[in-house]
């Protein structure tokens, strides 16, 4: 069993797995560089279809994190003419521990984008937004708490980051946060941020809800896959959208973030438990 998109693409894997009489199973995790490759470093779509294409042809069993994975890879499998083999959906826990509540990081009321930058997660995007609110509010604009290091192709959100007069003391950046500080960042946000174009999965979306954090989220099908109807989704280019939702979420007494506080009551976090169940009822399957 192999769990990283690493290493696919080696057809020697495959002959040396057989020649011991060994069938290989694989995680897949996303077909973002098929699908969207403008988000993805030069050249690695090539490389990702052909880890998909040798999966496709090699492998016993595939392991899906959500149904929109398994959509996409049967959508690719389909349009290369090649057979889809047996496959399952086991869907990632969070991880997130119950914590007792972290004394407040900020004063002010703030959001939190969690997730390495980069050109999908729509950084750029926020801070624009952010920009507008300081025009609007002024010193009542709420603060914006960016967790995640800086990634590829992320220049414009580095020029925002580091020259846009507006954002400085508005807009705080965490590149090194610890599992103790983001915990502290989240239990007192407004809500999570999450306005990505496309997603494998989306971790941060569980993580957030399973620690009972509101989240503004893309409206993508994976998102819906994983918290049905709670948090409030958006079009991920819908500025003025986003810029009401966040001045409606800023509010103490905010209907919005309350209405949404009681649907969290409702959500079902995936668990380690259940993956496993359904990863090891699926090798069995394959025996």
């Amino acid at each position: 069993m192999h769990t990283s998109h690493n290493g696919m693409e080696f057809g020697r894997y495959y002959s040396a797995m057989a020649k011991r009489q060994i069938r290989p199973v694989f995680m897949v995790h996303d077909l973002i560089p098929l699908t969207h490759a403008e988000y993805c470093r030069p050249n690695v779509d090539a490389t990702h279809r052909l880890r998909m294409h040798t999966a496709l042809k090699q492998a016993s069993g595939l392991i899906m994190n959500s149904q929109a994975t398994l959509d996409s890879l049967a959508d690719e499998a389909r349009r290369a003419n090649l057979p889809l083999p047996p496959t399952v959906v086991a869907r990632l826990a969070s991880g997130v521990t119950p914590r007792p509540l972290a004394p407040r990081p900020l004063p002010e009321p703030y959001f939190v984008m969690l997730g390495t930058i980069e050109p999908r997660k729509n950084h750029w995007f926020i801070l624009h937004v952010w920009r507008r609110l300081v025009e609007q509010l002024g010193t009542a604009a709420p603060k914006l708490v960016v967790i995640g290091r800086r990634g590829w192709e992320c220049e414009n959100v580095i020029d925002m980051l580091e020259r846009c007069e507006s954002l400085k003391g508005v807009v705080i950046e965490e590149a090194h946060c610890s599992d103790e500080q983001l915990h502290a960042y989240l239990q007192h946000a407004q809500a999570l941020l999450f306005p990505s174009f496309v997603e494998g999965y989306g971790m941060p979306l569980a993580e957030a809800l399973a620690l009972k954090v509101p989240v503004l989220a893309s409206d993508l099908d994976v998102f819906h896959e994983i918290a049905d109807d709670i948090p409030d989704y958006l079009d991920p280019l819908d500025g003025p959208g986003w810029l009401a939702r966040i001045q409606a979420y800023t509010r103490a007494d905010s209907p919005e973030r309350a209405a949404q506080v009681t649907r969290i009551e409702r959500f079902r976090e995936p668990t380690w438990t259940e993956h496993f169940e359904h990863v090891d009822g699926f090798l069995e399957t394959l025996r």
